[in-house]
């Protein structure tokens, strides 16, 4: 038996040689491994690469910079206005705030902001401006991140891509997603909130997240559960623990919103539901609304809708269903649909993705004319309400005539932001427009009255010259009709600032400022 014990000793340990080796050779496989798990950790931000990550930030930011021109007055009297009110105690809060139908929970995040730059003696109107636009810009690019991996875990690798570049590259999501508009951070909660939606399936795991930022939006934009309604129905109905998923999830996220929503308007005054004024015909969204937002992601929207599996049909459902709810309401507006803008961009990716000789093709079309849309109502568009308040901030009190100094805008109310806009004490007034909330019949408010006959009711208005304000603010189309009351005022036409190529109603191209001669002569003579 020793022979034959001596004979097996090589054999074994060649193989236990063979086997150290193997354990050696794993050990630096796992090492490996932990080593590049542990580096593309560093480099992940947001659960994606930190250069793609990077990269959407700069481009945002750039974005914020490149929109200087106006788009709806709520970005600043639903918002800036009424955070400005809060932190320094001055300014003008427009009708719904003093009739008790909004909530503060928006307007709450820029007065942070302004708190924070007041106590750091940093408040700028500069830095008033830029701040909270920039926060807007931030979170639009983790939104744009978020849908981004998204479609990475329920498509394939080139699909999001296509997607991510439809995103990035719509005219409308650049003009709006560094506004202050509740409709913008609306948006990219949605966006977030569908990031953590269960939509490979339902996984209970990842139902409180969703909820809550759904829940969030709503605080900010009550008609945010439009979009949500088809997307927690499926998830209630494809769940198979209901009471579990209701219980757990819903009801307590809820709750929780909801109080903090009554905390906050408690603290400023209870909150009431709101009515809209104007009206479209119930074909709007469709016929102009939908077309515009999109622009020339039109073709590939449709296109991508027959592309799509199975599983994304909700994403359209959600569309759809989104388009006919705003429908049957009166009053509409190209940003009410604006959050469903980032689902009709999954089915552009997938159009992209599909489209082999023609790609190169369809993405310079794309590009370019998305890129000319947004540097022109970035730019150019309706800027002139913001170049004129620019003007405005320098008629700001200072020196021993500081008190005489005062601003009439003799334009459709809320034409121009207010006090955000020129951060000092300055005595301004408006044309307001209240609604009627009273059920008179023939109402108009002080705007129409104006319109109707501006020259009869500025002489009636202004009846001393001693009551006449020094600055006067007005669209072009006015100044035939108030040019006698211009006269006898002693106002001269001291800046002229572009608006608008396409000016309608009471609006015009050109906005002017006029001063009276003898604040000039006054103040010269101060020098």
């Amino acid at each position: 038996m020793e022979p034959e014990a001596g004979d097996r000793g090589p054999a074994f340990r060649s193989l236990h040689s063979r086997c150290e080796e193997m354990k050696l050779r794993r050990r630096k496989f796992t090492l490996c491994v932990n080593t590049q798990e542990k580096r593309s950790r560093r480099r992940d931000l947001l659960g994606e690469n930190i250069y793609l990550v990077l990269f959407t930030i700069a481009l945002r930011m750039f974005n914020c910079f490149l929109v200087q021109t106006s788009f709806v007055p709520d970005e600043y009297w639903q918002s800036l206005e009424v955070a400005h009110h809060m932190v320094f105690s001055y300014g003008y809060l427009t009708w719904e705030w003093t009739e008790r139908l909004r909530g503060y929970t928006y307007p709450l995040i820029f007065a942070s902001i302004y708190k924070i730059l007041h106590l750091l003696g940093k408040d700028s109107v500069q830095l008033l401006i830029w701040i909270p636009r920039l926060a807007q810009a931030l979170l639009s690019a983790v939104a744009d991140v978020r849908l981004y991996s998204l479609m990475k875990q329920v498509g394939k690798q080139e699909v999001a891509r296509w997607v991510f570049f439809c995103q990035l590259c719509s005219w409308f999501t650049w003009y709006c997603c560094t506004r202050t508009l509740t409709n913008t951070m609306e948006t990219t909660l949605t966006v977030i909130a569908l990031s953590y939606y269960p939509l490979g399936g339902s996984r209970s795991r990842s139902s409180v997240k969703y909820p809550l930022l759904v829940a969030f939006a709503c605080l900010i934009r009550p008609t945010a559960l439009i979009p949500w309604v088809p997307l927690l129905f499926r998830h209630f109905y494809q769940e198979r623990r209901k009471l579990h998923l209701i219980l757990y999830h819903f009801l307590p996220v809820g709750f929780i919103t909801f109080s903090l929503s009554l905390i906050i308007d408690r603290i400023f005054f209870g909150q009431n539901l709101g009515t809209f004024y104007g009206s479209h015909p119930w074909h709007w969204y469709f016929s102009q609304g939908v077309p515009v937002v999109l622009g020339t992601h039109l073709p590939f929207f449709i296109h991508g809708c027959f592309l799509a599996p199975r599983r994304l049909h909700i994403l359209l459902l959600t569309v759809l269903w989104t388009v006919l709810v705003y429908s049957m309401l009166g009053h509409k507006e190209f940003r009410f649909i604006y959050p469903a803008l980032p689902f009709c961009m999954v089915f552009c990716g997938y159009s992209l993705a599909h489209l082999k000789a023609w790609r190169k093709a369809a993405l310079s079309f794309l590009l370019l004319s998305n890129l000319l849309l947004a540097l022109y109502t970035g730019l150019v568009h309706q800027r002139g309400t913001l170049d004129v308040m620019s003007h405005i901030r320098h008629v700001c009190p200072r020196g021993p005539d500081a008190a005489s100094a005062s601003v009439f805008i003799m334009m459709p109310c809320h034409s121009t932001p207010y006090y955000s806009h020129v951060h000092c004490p300055l005595s301004m007034r408006f044309l307001r427009c209240p609604p009627d909330l009273t059920g008179k019949t023939q109402y108009l408010d002080e705007a129409d009255v104006f319109y109707l006959n501006p020259s009869g009711w500025l002489q009636q208005e202004f009846r001393s010259n001693a009551s006449l304000p020094s600055h006067l603010v007005t669209f072009s189309v006015l100044e035939k009709e108030i040019h006698a009351f211009l006269t006898s005022g002693s106002y001269e036409r001291t800046a002229i600032f572009f608006h608008t190529h396409w000016p309608e109603g009471r609006t015009g191209s050109h906005i002017h400022v006029y001063e009276r001669r003898l604040t000039s002569r006054l103040n010269t003579g101060g020098n």
